[in-house]
């Protein structure tokens, strides 16, 4: 049996503690070895549940250089992780980066660039790729049960209008909404749709305390093609929603499909859920298909699976798979998020500065 992969975990606050410890401890083939953290009873609660130990060390720089160790995780701040990534590749480590990936693209194309020179993999934790909602839409489509689409809308909407004491809402360097549930919105969209012609943007601050933008609207254009109309995909994030908003919503030329509720696993993980447990990933909500009379068809959702992104990560350091979520897919993502982001300032549909590499990025895409 080949030795399992050392795994160097940074950051151990909510995202390192909640999604990334509990998926690499249930992932067969990965061992968690070192957390770097200031906190290391906290780190030692949390494993205790899955009779799982690691050695806790404060210094985040000394976790992605330390010596036996093959896979670095990095879900510390925004900020650091460029400067983390290139420590750990240029150390010889396999890199799995918290999104989002880096604070812009030129950051995101030197990573890239490290981890070919270094033959290294790189990918970015992309996880609600894996979501019950979001594989029940993308099935949908792909087996083409409205047509064309011509419009599609994304939506995570949360009511808090209290500004919380966290870095993620505090003026730093890829603090705010955008950076925070932008990054799944429009890798989802990447996804389904590739990269649009163009984006135009609306991303700004709602709540009298906030430091940072809170709410956002993104819209990617995507020209009519050959046989294909235009479509328009509307990514929407707010902090400022008490009305439940559905997630999906697409409309296409032979019906329309709607997703009301959201995916379960990180409510599940925050209750102290294991991946392992028997219900973990369990969507009973249906995804809605309309079409022009009746009542719509209720379909099932499928089982939110996002430890396989844990798993396919191994299968690829092993050559046995592709990478789940390759630098050069989220270097596109890192485009697309800088590119919203200008376009909301300069009030402009703005195109994407994309090299071939990058837009081709996305051969499984529905459109």
């Amino acid at each position: 049996m080949t030795a399992p992969l050392s795994v160097a975990l940074i950051g151990f606050g909510f995202v390192g503690s909640t999604f990334h410890a509990p998926y690499l401890v249930t992932t067969p083939g990965l061992e968690l070895k070192v957390v770097a953290s200031r906190h290391p009873q906290k780190v030692e609660e949390a494993l205790a549940p899955f009779d799982a130990t690691a050695r806790v060390i404060a210094s985040p720089l000394e976790a992605a250089t330390c010596d036996g160790i093959d896979l670095v995780v990095i879900a510390s701040p925004n900020e650091s992780h460029f400067a983390l990534a290139k420590a750990a590749l240029e150390a010889g480590k396999h890199v799995v980066v918290d999104k989002p990936f880096t604070l812009d693209s030129i950051e995101a194309r030197e990573l890239a660039r490290l981890a070919r020179e270094h033959k290294r993999l790189l990918s970015v934790f992309q996880n609600r790729r894996w979501d019950s909602d979001f594989l029940a839409m993308r099935s949908a489509l792909e087996n083409n049960l409205i047509g064309e689409v011509v419009e599609f809308e994304s939506r995570i909407d949360r009511f808090r209008p209290q500004v919380r004491d966290r870095w993620r809402e505090q003026a730093l360097p890829g603090s705010g909404l955008w950076f925070d549930l932008g990054p799944h919105l429009a890798d989802q969209a990447l996804v389904l749709f590739g990269p649009p012609a163009e984006v135009s943007a609306t991303i700004t601050t709602n709540r009298p305390a906030a430091q940072v933008n809170d709410w956002a609207q993104v819209i990617l254009h995507y020209p009519a093609q050959e046989q294909q109309p235009a479509l328009t995909v509307t990514l929407h994030a707010s902090m400022l929603s008490a009305v439940p908003t559905p997630r999906f919503m697409a409309h296409g030329v032979t019906g329309s499909l709607l997703k009301r509720g959201a995916d379960g696993q990180e409510d599940q993980l925050k209750e102290g859920a294991s991946p392992l447990d028997e219900h973990f990933g369990v969507d009973n909500d249906p995804l809605l298909h309309y079409q022009s009379e009746g009542e719509p068809a209720a379909l099932a959702t499928p089982r939110g699976t996002q430890a396989r992104y844990y798993a396919d990560v191994r299968d690829a350091i092993a050559g046995t798979a592709a990478n789940p979520v390759s630098p050069t897919q989220a270097t596109t993502l890192m485009v697309l998020l800088e590119t919203a982001q200008q376009a909301a300032v300069s009030g402009k549909r703005l195109p994407l500065a994309l090299n071939d590499d990058e837009r081709n990025a996305w051969s499984q895409r529905v459109r």
